[in-house]
Formats: structure tokens, sequence, C-alpha cells
């Protein structure tokens, strides 16, 4: 049985979650980082010298961090259709918006969670904080005119390019009640809002 280290707060042991959710796949998560500590103790650097969750461990002693890309490994090996798109131009399209979600949508929306989730009210910084809201709006914005041509963000297919960015979509919905009208996207998060391991993974777990 595979393992996944990993608080299941975080956002990036979310994405691997879902994923294995998806697939089906037996597993067994264990709680380290954030709150449980023990991330920066030798064992588990041994495992991952970023210190950093999430991490899969296999059964034959095989290791890998790097949450996307364990998504990634994971549908392959599974040869999950729900997750990996066959045609290979649409599965470079699902593997960009990953890599959006790491460049642009999860940095714009940092410092609105972290100031507003993880920063007593008398410190926060409130321009950074709506900074954030703004930067995370104008690419929410850029989602929902992509979804104004396919009913996913890689084709009219949900595949793994919509679970990294569908994450980062929750907390925006959640840390910024005030947006704009973004018809696509609601409707796009609709349909994510339906799928059983999002519910599981994503949706009930409250944001800390």
């Amino acid at each position: 049985m595979i393992k996944i280290w990993g608080r299941k707060t975080s956002s990036n042991v979310q994405k691997v979650m879902w994923a294995i959710g998806e697939i089906g796949l037996p597993h067994e998560r264990i709680d380290i980082a954030g709150s449980f500590g023990k991330n920066r103790e030798p064992a588990y650097l041994a495992m991952n010298p970023n210190g950093l969750v999430p991490t899969l461990e296999e059964e034959d002693g095989f290791l890998l961090w790097e949450s996307n890309t364990i998504v990634r490994y994971l549908a392959a090996k599974y040869r999950s259709t729900i997750l990996e798109p066959a045609d290979l131009k649409t599965r470079a399209l699902a593997q960009k918006w990953m890599d959006w979600q790491l460049s642009v949508c999860g940095p714009a929306i940092t410092p609105v969670f972290w100031g507003l989730i993880r920063t007593p009210p008398e410190k926060r910084d409130h321009a950074a904080i709506e900074a954030g809201k703004k930067n995370t709006t104008a690419a929410m914005q850029m989602m929902d005119a992509q979804l104004a041509k396919t009913a996913y963000l890689a084709s009219d297919g949900f595949s793994y390019g919509d679970i990294p960015v569908g994450i980062m979509a929750y907390r925006y919905r959640q840390l910024v009640p005030d947006r704009p009208p973004l018809p696509n996207f609601e409707r796009w998060y609709a349909a994510l809002a339906e799928r059983q391991a999002f519910k599981d993974h994503v949706a009930a777990v409250p944001l800390t």
C-alpha cells in the first residue's frame, strides 16, 4: 500500500489525495508538517530534503516529492484515463494548467490565504491581502475566458489539469466573497464540487 506523508490541510497534499480518490487507490496518509511537525527531522529529510509535503512512498521504497509530479506519476502508473488525457496535445494542455497553478495562480492567492487564515487580525498586511485578491481575480478571469471555450481547462473532459487549479479556486471562493461575475468559472467549479474525491479531500477540510 502506498503512503502519502503530509497533513490533509496542505493544498499540495490535497492535490495528491484528490488524484488518489479519483483513481481509487488504497493508501495510508501520515500526518506530518504544520502543527504535527516532524518534517525537519532527519528521518523525514532523508525522504524529502526540502522538508515539505507531500512525499509519496511506495511499497518498494520508491520516494517521490513535488505534488504535481506525484499526480502525473500516479495517473501514468495506474493508466488512469480519468486523470491523464490519451491525446498528447490535450495531455500537454492539462500539464500546462498544472504548471500555471504553480507559477501564477498559487503565488497570487498566497498572501490572501496567509493574511486571512494564518495571521492574527492585528498583524495583517491589508495592502498585500488586497493586492493578492486583485491578482487572484485576474488569474480567475483568465480561467473564465478559457472555460468559455471548453468544459474543463484542457478539454471538454475532466483531467488532472483541473486538480491543482480547482484547489486554488476553492480557496478563492472562500476568501474573496466580493468577486466579479465569472459564469464559466462558476459552472466549472460546480462540476468539480460534485466529484466525490473533491468532496472528501478538499471541501471537507477546513482552511487552517
